[in-house]
């Protein structure tokens, strides 16, 4: 988390700074899930953000603007122009204080993440997969049966609403949250950006207690 061209926001003493330099910092490791890489221009842009000079509707526009300036770019290109889109999008997510547990709030969050970028983006995959994932040392997964992934979704949220913490130490308490975080991983109920949603969903409190700790 303090590596990157953020780190140095991070150790101020200044609120605002450290929580969007988190943000950022989140936004773009995330990117290199899908073995994307955010351009220089989102760096600067991100900069500005955190320095206060621009807010993170402006950093949006200008990146925005900046791939609808360009002439038609390659296939390579257009996966920098997710990562830089996407990235922007999480720290602004992730800067929020507002957060609902719930699936639609899940579904809502990956289509403020991919809107504009994946057809489905907010919608339930209605077709069956299986994928290598190099998260899991390349092994073949087979995820959620499409006819069953709402209701395997509520159902998972409906076992952590109705789980108790009290009485737990600190490491059960992350056993317990690592193991529902996979599952909602593993259910897949969307094509393409299930692991940036994933991660996106479980971090806002935590960055959120992490800012409160600065203030």
């Amino acid at each position: 988390m303090e590596k990157g061209p953020f780190k140095e926001y991070m150790r101020e003493s200044e609120p605002g700074r450290v929580l969007k330099g988190y943000a950022w910092s989140t936004a773009i490791g995330l990117q290199a899930v899908d073995g994307l890489k955010p351009s220089e221009y989102l760096i600067d842009t991100a900069i500005q953000n955190i320095e206060g000079k621009i807010t993170i509707k402006e950093a949006q526009s200008l990146i925005d603007s900046y791939y609808e300036e360009r002439p038609a770019h390659l296939s390579d290109d257009e996966r920098t122009e997710e990562a830089d889109k996407v990235s922007s999008r999480i720290a602004e997510i992730l800067s929020e204080t507002a957060f609902s547990f719930s699936p639609n709030e899940y579904i809502s969050i990956h289509r403020k993440l991919f809107q504009g970028i994946y057809k489905h983006a907010g919608k339930i995959r209605d077709y069956n997969i299986t994928k290598k994932e190099w998260v899991l040392d390349g092994a073949t997964i087979m995820y959620g049966s499409a006819s069953e992934l709402r209701a395997t979704l509520e159902y998972d949220f409906s076992q952590e609403k109705d789980f108790s913490y009290k009485g737990l130490s600190m490491d059960e308490i992350i056993h317990h949250l690592a193991v529902f975080v996979s599952r909602l991983w593993q259910i897949h109920i969307f094509g393409e950006g299930n692991t940036r949603t994933t991660a996106v969903f479980f971090s806002p409190c935590k960055l959120y207690e992490s800012a409160k700790r600065y203030s």
